[in-house]
């Protein structure tokens, strides 16, 4: 296996020409470590979006390398290396919980038994064990959220690609299901992308968090974010408030925000070791 779950090379990605030409993405280096945890944040139009749709083979680069696991995104897509998530569920509203779970299996030509006893596991995994029979309008949005981060799970991929998959829903259900991520993530492995608008969502959840600059789309830093989650990623709600609370969680944060505003204000801020920082990390 690849030293990388994600190796971005030199990534310029382009929309139109002439007069409407727009530079999405300029010359962008990334690198994510097997079982690493990484948000890209930044302001609207930064090409966070963008970058993971790269990764997840939903659009091409201009120039420049994407590799997943040391094959292009487009072989890990057919392979099934990575599980998808989007801000909004997309679950299909005619399939019970179950059957959404099963549908990339499904598609894939597993057979019903196995199918079947994959759904019930990742159900369980993520709180919703009893929900199997029911349909998605009979689920609150956190609910289907789950659901969806089962479905992405389905496949058992080594990567998950997350755009802002909490970002409709309510504070408090924003926080628990950030929990729950950890928690997945820990008994999963999986090396995570995640894009978000929150700092504090970005901090709380990741190895390193990625600040972009809009302008062209250009990774601005990269914030390295030590902090121990081990009781939070068993899903205490008490051990995460704890470590909100923290010092270093206190810092991590100052150090994201000072980072975007630099931005705004026109200031320069070190880039990091995009490559390296990945090549040391240990998977969870």
């Amino acid at each position: 296996m690849s030293a990388h779950a994600v190796d971005v090379r030199g990534v310029t990605r382009v929309f139109g020409s002439g007069p409407r030409r727009v530079v999405a993405l300029d010359g962008v280096d990334l690198a994510v470590a097997p079982g690493e945890f990484v948000s890209l944040i930044g302001p609207s139009g930064c090409g966070k979006s963008t970058l993971l749709r790269l990764v997840a083979d939903l659009d091409a680069p201009t120039s420049g390398t994407v590799e997943v696991f040391g094959t292009s995104a487009h072989q890990a897509r057919l392979a099934r290396s990575y599980g998808i998530a989007f801000q909004q569920a997309g679950l299909l509203p005619w399939r019970t919980v179950a059957a959404n779970v099963e549908l990339p299996l499904a598609v894939a030509g597993e057979g019903r038994r196995a199918r079947r006893a994959r759904a019930t596991e990742l159900l369980d995994l993520v709180g919703l064990g009893d929900a199997a029979a029911r349909h998605p309008d009979e689920l609150s949005g956190g609910m289907q959220q789950r659901v969806a981060i089962a479905r992405a799970l389905a496949s058992a991929p080594s990567l998950l690609l997350m755009d802002e998959p909490f970002g409709a829903l309510d504070e408090m259900t924003r926080e628990h299901l950030q929990i729950e991520l950890l928690r997945i993530c820990a008994e999963t492995r999986a090396a995570v992308v995640f894009v978000t608008h929150s700092v504090p969502e970005a901090v709380f959840l990741s190895d390193r968090v990625v600040v972009m600059s809009p302008r062209p789309g250009r990774i601005r830093e990269v914030v390295p974010v030590s902090l121990d989650r081990g009781r939070a990623s068993t899903g205490e709600l008490a051990a995460a408030d704890d470590l909100r609370a923290r010092a270093d969680f206190t810092a991590a944060l100052a150090r994201v925000r000072g980072s975007l505003h630099a931005h705004e204000q026109g200031g320069a801020v070190g880039r990091g070791d995009v490559h390296g920082a990945a090549l040391g990390m240990e998977a969870r």
